[in-house]
């Protein structure tokens, strides 16, 4: 896939005030500071449409970009910034937790792991609730070009490990770095086959 055009849209709180023409949505989620404004700018090709920032926990917002005209690709707020308090994180969780639970027309979730950690509780309870409540995802490592190919393959295989405790069967995964723009085709060829998938069934 080759994005040609990636605009914004809206940002709101609530689900209720997202786009209602039925475009398929793949979303964007993961722990403050992994890279996702930076991942989101690299896939589209426009350097400023997400918001990156040194300062974590920037995006509170739902955000949609509309691609191609065809779909969007929603920017969501980070979960578990410690900095933004008790009930600012709170706020954010019942933003995100309603937009998952009730948006009919998010088509997969994904979900973005610095591959420099090993495995942390807060990913992988927040992995088991979306298995839990039976929302596709898949699984993006971010900034792979921080650390060795050794070291990288060490952390993965952790994770597959951790996963394989309570998974039959393992996500799409995927390993990304933003500044060598490695895994973007992957990502964009994975969304059109989807995309193509749900122009199939409903024809």
């Amino acid at each position: 896939m080759i994005i040609k055009k990636a605009e914004f849209i809206i940002s709101n709180t609530h689900v209720a005030k997202c786009p209602q023409d039925g475009k398929p949505e793949y979303a964007f989620i993961g722990r403050s500071n992994v890279g996702k404004s930076s991942l989101i700018n690299m896939l589209t090709g426009k350097k400023g449409l997400a918001l990156t920032s040194s300062t974590p926990g920037k995006t509170q917002l739902i955000n949609h970009f509309l691609i191609n005209d065809e779909w969007y690709l929603v920017d969501l707020p980070g979960y578990g910034y410690a900095q933004r308090g008790k009930e600012g994180r709170r706020k954010i969780q019942e933003i995100i937790d309603i937009y998952l639970d009730e948006r009919e027309d998010l088509t997969c979730l994904f979900v973005l792991l610095d591959c420099r950690h090993e495995p942390q509780e807060i990913d992988l309870d927040f992995i088991t609730l979306l298995g839990e409540s039976e929302i596709p995802f898949a699984i993006i490592f971010t900034k792979t070009d921080k650390i060795s190919t050794s070291r990288l393959n060490e952390n993965i295989t952790h994770y597959k490990n951790t996963l394989a405790e309570t998974w039959e069967e393992l996500p799409p995964l995927f390993f990304t770095s933003s500044e060598q723009h490695k895994g973007k085709d992957e990502l964009l060829n994975y969304i059109e086959s989807i995309n193509k998938s749900l122009k199939i069934n409903l024809n």
